[in-house]
């Protein structure tokens, strides 16, 4: 393969890559449990940017259950990326499938 041809796909590929990490920032979504009693969303760079929980999801005496609600809400929102990313990721590749392993996917 000619090796200017070669440098020009990997500067395609690393522009392509940069305009990726960029649309990721601001993709949103929100994990929900009990009901939508307890929500949590989280960016494309899955961070959590804001929990919500509703005033009768807490009960002093259970906290446990509060717990298990966050961690679902948490899951739910992971889940919930990983599917807008694959879906921008097999946009931006033309529908070619994702390698295993590719941003945690």
């Amino acid at each position: 393969m000619n090796p200017f041809e070669m440098m020009k796909n990997l500067q395609s590929l690393q522009s392509g890559m940069q305009e990726m990490q960029a649309k990721m920032a601001d993709i949103s979504v929100t994990g929900t449990a009990g009901g939508e009693m307890v929500r949590v969303t989280m960016n494309g760079q899955m961070t959590v940017t804001g929990v919500k929980i509703e005033p009768e999801a807490v009960d002093p005496d259970d906290i446990g259950m509060l717990e298990d609600l966050v961690r679902a809400a948490t899951s739910d929102a992971i889940a919930k990326i990983k599917d807008a990313i694959q879906q921008e990721v097999s946009s931006m590749t033309g529908g070619m499938p994702i390698p295993p392993g590719f941003m945690g996917m």
